[in-house]
């Protein structure tokens, strides 16, 4: 029971922290917006408040931007959607990690069958992040021959390409990850329902 709430509190915790990160990165967004299209002075003290806080944490990803052929007054707009997207995962992988000790906490109580049970969610969970990790790094223009991603098409090819090959062409969208997603649902639902 004192797991639980600690947990909860760590998750209400968490989820200010990165609320404040979200808040201060479109503050940081919507500050450069306006100066971009004059509707705030470059000079007024609201815009050299932010940029002095803002500086530290703009400038590297200024330098990736300008690496990769990019403005880089585009910098706060991709830190907003790194924030949205670091704290989307980071709160997943918490929870997740919290439910996984409370699984583990519990399996030493039941048996074989909660074992079995938590070692196919397991697997479901793996395959999931796979997919999700396989999905968005098609979007920022990561291959299968990527190294940080290369395992995600490993762990996912098996299921991916047969539905891929059958599937007809949607123009630019590849439809495959979907629909591998909802038959690996549809699997793990059948399997556990076997249980």
């Amino acid at each position: 029971m004192e797991m639980i709430q600690a947990a909860q509190v760590f998750d209400q915790v968490l989820r200010g922290l990165l609320l404040v990160a979200l808040l201060a990165s479109l503050t940081v967004a919507l500050t450069a917006w306006a100066i971009r299209h004059k509707h705030l002075d470059a000079f007024s003290g609201w815009s050299r408040w932010v940029r002095r806080w803002s500086d530290p944490i703009l400038s590297p990803v200024e330098r990736q931007l300008v690496r990769r052929g990019r403005n880089p007054q585009e910098a706060p707009t991709w830190l907003l959607g790194i924030v949205a997207v670091a704290g989307i995962l980071v709160l997943s992988l918490t929870r997740w990690l919290v439910g996984t000790a409370a699984t583990i906490a519990a399996l030493g109580e039941g048996g074989t069958l909660p074992v079995v049970w938590f070692l196919v969610n397991l697997l479901y969970n793996a395959l999931l992040l796979a997919l999700l990790v396989r999905v968005i790094g098609s979007w920022v223009g990561a291959t299968r021959w990527t190294s940080l991603i290369r395992w995600s098409y490993t762990l996912t090819d098996w299921l991916v390409l047969p539905i891929q090959r059958r599937l007809p062409p949607f123009g630019p969208f590849d439809l495959s990850p979907i629909l591998a997603y909802f038959a690996l649902l549809l699997l793990r639902s059948l399997i556990l329902g076997l249980l």
